[in-house]
């Protein structure tokens, strides 16, 4: 894809790779990242999240802070989640990160099936870009490092409940730890295992 300048030549779309990380756990903000990359500064490495190790990512992330032409990770709260659902605090969180970026993107490519409204750029979802679409993975990376620094401060917090190791999943030891110690205020109430506790406990009051 390509615009053209005053001379009818092509010019390169600025591409923002787009990807959220914690969609899935009962505790903690989710994370969403976005990526500017610098064509001239590649990264040898880039990957989905995922397949990495953690050492691995936060290397990587180093290197995307680096020599990005811009990056920015941002959240969306607990609160947050609760009010308006996971999903749309995913969209809200991708949308901060995408206009947070130091330069605006020509054309954001977001993980995934969905676009989040409200962009000020073009947008494409393209399913397992983060497998895909190295910005997308460069993203990948920063939500997913943003989010595992947020488990150990919550444990920090919360070192009842295991959170430096579970990172916030739906684990036997996460979910021994609730049954034993309750929620606590980092726990998403609108998920269905916290959302039972309450009730349980509403019941038996």
């Amino acid at each position: 894809m390509g615009q053209r300048d005053l001379f009818g030549m092509p010019q390169a779309l600025r591409v923002a790779g787009v990807d959220e990380a914690g969609r899935g756990p009962l505790a903690g903000p989710v994370f969403a990242a976005a990526v500017i990359l610098d064509p001239a500064r590649p990264i040898v490495g880039l990957a989905d999240s995922k397949a990495l190790s953690a050492g691995r990512r936060e290397e990587l992330a180093c290197l995307i802070h680096e020599r990005s032409l811009a990056w920015c990770v941002a959240s969306a709260s607990v609160e947050e989640i609760d009010s308006i659902n996971i999903l749309q605090a995913s969209m809200l969180a991708m949308r901060r990160a995408c206009a947070g970026l130091a330069l605006a993107p020509d054309l954001a490519q977001i993980d995934g099936n969905k676009v989040p409204a409200g962009l000020a750029c073009m947008a494409e979802a393209i399913v397992k870009g983060d497998a895909k679409i190295a910005a997308i993975s460069a993203a990948s990376i920063l939500a997913k490092t943003a989010r595992d620094a947020d488990c150990l401060l919550l444990h920090r917090q919360y070192p009842d409940y295991g959170f430096d190791r579970h990172k916030g999943y739906g684990t036997a030891l996460h979910m021994a730890r609730l049954q034993a110690h309750g929620p606590c205020p980092a726990h998403r109430r609108s998920f269905a295992p916290i959302r039972q506790f309450y009730a349980d406990a509403a019941g038996a009051a």
